[in-house]
């Protein structure tokens, strides 16, 4: 009976090895998804689009909120790459 007790033991022994292994790998993988969440990027997105916007998408800043006036910038950014003879 007791070789029954120490295997009974090994899974309850592997888990307590592997446990702090896998909270390690969590903590690496939120510090990943929580990086570009960071105050820092946010700002030096807003004063980059706040240094080459144009009035109407300033305008659209003001009036609805940083994630469409960017998503305008970034649309136009795009169309002007498409267009041939087009300077940035």
């Amino acid at each position: 009976m007791g070789a029954a007790v120490i295997m009974g033991g090994v899974p309850l022994l592997l888990v307590a090895l592997l446990l702090p292994l896998l909270l390690l790998a969590l903590m690496l993988g939120m510090e990943r998804v929580e990086r570009p969440l960071r105050v820092d990027s946010v700002s030096e997105q807003l004063e980059s689009f706040l240094d080459t916007a144009r009035p109407d998408e300033v305008e659209t800043y003001v009036s609805e909120g940083f994630a469409p006036a960017l998503e305008r910038y970034w649309r136009r950014r795009r169309l002007s790459r498409l267009l041939p003879g087009r300077t940035r």
